[in-house]
């Protein structure tokens, strides 16, 4: 039986997923499965993946359901003990599965299992994740807080997490209601979170290309089912740090609404968060016009093209 299971969702990634299979292909730890599945994919991604033809890959095909429900149906088919996730648009380094492996090896009773990473905005800007667990040179350990850890980038990101497959199906997996990049992920790491404590290792051995073709992230915002921050306030009283990030979310969601010209959702996230919680950036644009929120956001593009870039996470 392999040691991984890699987990990829497809769905009209033509131009994309060679590259990504490449990434893993190109590991130095070699002890895998890639189980791939197509989510009703409407181009060429599934002939791409066929005429790689390769002896790693179990391959399915299924209707359109969306990245959820296609994760959980792949860590359903997994053979082995540990699913180490990745989309079909991102990239690994060399060593992300020995990466992964050593944490394993070194705390092997633990349940889920992140590495570092870092961003590609466009080819003019890769900038690695900001978190105060960065500061210092390869460390890897059992996080004391995530949410403490994650309140600029989340320490847990799809292409760079990996469980226990027991561990994931006892949290049920990748909510489905949550749909569209509206927090699929962000919910599974807070239940994962609250379960158990994260092993990290701070060496970046992944990529999250931001500039991948058809991302669900793109999705008109009205198009989406958010997740529901509220499901976690009873834990938040007892976890000022969980209150932070969720506020911060909150704020996401709300600035998102606000463009897409929605006030009624809008108000509702601001209403509930915490001002002290939130970034004097954040407060002030929370107070903007949505002509200005555009113009911000053109002025976030232009700089990240000029390879600078720009949150108001920090």
């Amino acid at each position: 039986m392999p040691k991984f299971s890699v987990i990829i969702p497809l769905y009209n990634k033509e131009r994309d997923i060679e590259m990504t299979l490449s990434s893993v292909f190109a590991q130095t730890f070699t002890d895998y499965e890639i189980v791939l599945v197509d989510d009703g994919s409407t181009d060429g991604s599934a002939a791409v993946v066929k005429s790689l033809n390769h002896p790693k890959i179990v391959f399915y095909t299924k209707k359109n359901e969306g990245v959820a429900l296609t994760r959980n149906f792949a860590v359903s088919k997994a053979v082995t003990n540990h699913v180490a996730f990745l989309d079909a648009d991102d990239y690994w380094h060399p060593n992300h599965l020995e990466n992964l492996n050593n944490l394993i090896l070194q705390f092997p009773d633990n349940s889920w299992f992140a590495t570092a990473y870092e961003k590609k905005h466009n080819d003019q800007l890769i900038t690695p994740m900001i978190s105060p667990i960065m500061e210092s040179s390869n460390w890897q350990g059992i996080v004391d807080n995530y949410f403490k850890h994650s309140l600029i980038d989340a320490l847990a990101w799809t292409s760079a997490v990996c469980f226990r497959k027991d561990f994931f199906t006892s949290l049920h997996g990748f909510d489905h209601t949550i749909t569209n990049g509206a927090g699929e992920d962000t919910d599974l790491w807070i239940r994962a979170a609250l379960a158990a404590p994260l092993a990290f290792s701070n060496t970046i051995s992944a990529r999250h290309n931001l500039d991948g073709s058809n991302r669900i992230s793109h999705t008109p915002t009205l198009h989406r089912n958010f997740m529901n921050v509220d499901n976690y306030n009873q834990q938040a009283a007892n976890d000022s740090f969980l209150k932070k990030y969720l506020d911060l979310n909150r704020y996401s969601f709300a600035i998102q609404h606000k463009l897409a010209g929605d006030k009624k959702t809008f108000k509702k996230y601001a209403n509930q968060i915490d001002l002290k919680n939130i970034t004097s950036k954040q407060r002030f644009l929370l107070n903007k016009p949505v002509w200005m929120l555009k113009l911000f956001l053109n002025i976030k593009v232009i700089a990240e093209k000029l390879g600078w870039r720009v949150t108001s996470f920090k």
